[in-house]
């Protein structure tokens, strides 16, 4: 039985992965490739290989320097090398590749560069934020990220972004100057757009109840959420009257549940439910 659960959980983790992925390979082929927005990464490089040479495309210049950089993966990590991060690497290429030949385009979809930027950079960011949160990536400067970090003690943030950048001066002199501003600008916002979703993506909220009612409430918590908490015995420091206090951790849709049964249980409980996104334990994030 739990062995078809994590079957199933895992095919649903890949499905998700799967349209994640296809968001991004839309925001990069509809909106990055046509508008030329050079914002770093692979993608970077395989447009300005794209606009220097007629031999290849950007998409398949991109699945080259994927493919590249999956093998030099596992040449370096063996089996530690990350199946998910194969997975969406490849998809992302071969679905950039696909919309080539399904959708061939000669120009940006509207005339207005500023919202092309927009979905240039919201869709690949949500898309990332949602396969990294999964725990995959989509490789490129994500697999020199673990090569540098195996092999290197130096800040991988502060590089890749130094990376990123010197994708983003090149494609200044390509592409002009509007187009690299314009990417510039892109840069900037990407890696807050990616933190915003993520931090989003993983929020809960969390409980500290003051109740008169702590079996029923645990028993609600327990039985109908399918959740832990803790409890502690407390006292009120004007009254001085005992009282129990109950923590708990909820997803975003229990939470509803919870604080709608506390208030039909008892009126007078005094509660607080804050959010969070970093929680790790049994139900949540199984390890740091």
């Amino acid at each position: 039985m739990k062995k078809n659960a994590n079957v199933k959980k895992t095919a649903v983790e890949y499905l998700i992965m799967t349209a994640a992925t296809l968001v991004m390979a839309c925001g990069i082929y509809f909106f990055k490739f046509p508008n030329n927005f050079v914002m770093g990464g692979v993608s970077g490089i395989s447009m300005i290989l794209g606009r220097v040479q007629n031999v290849i495309s950007p998409a398949t210049a991109m699945l080259i320097i994927n493919v590249a950089l999956v093998i030099i993966g596992f040449f370096i990590f063996g089996r530690n090398f990350s199946i998910k991060t194969v997975y969406c690497s490849l998809i992302l290429s071969l679905a950039l590749e696909g919309m080539e030949l399904l959708f061939p385009m000669s120009g940006p979809i509207t005339d207005d560069p500023m919202l092309e930027l927009v979905f240039a950079v919201g869709l690949p960011a949500v898309g990332s934020a949602v396969v990294f949160n999964l725990g995959g990536t989509t490789g490129g400067t994500d697999i020199i990220a673990m090569v540098l970090k195996k092999y290197t003690s130096m800040n991988i943030g502060v590089s890749l972004f130094f990376v990123d950048a010197a994708i983003v001066a090149a494609g200044f002199f390509v592409n002009g100057a509007k187009a690299g501003m314009y990417s510039l600008v892109g840069l900037l916002i990407k890696a807050l757009v990616v933190d915003v979703v993520i931090e989003n993506i993983n929020i809960s909220k969390y409980f500290f109840i003051v109740t008169t009612h702590p079996e029923d409430v645990c028993k609600y918590i327990n039985e109908n959420l399918h959740k832990g908490a803790t409890v502690w015995e407390g006292k009120g420091s004007y009254t001085g009257e005992k009282k129990t206090v109950i923590m708990a951790v909820m997803t975003r849709n229990q939470a509803i549940l919870l604080r709608n049964h506390i208030k039909q249980l008892d009126r007078d409980a005094f509660v607080v439910i804050s959010s969070t996104s970093d929680i790790i334990g049994k139900g949540f994030r199984n390890s740091v």
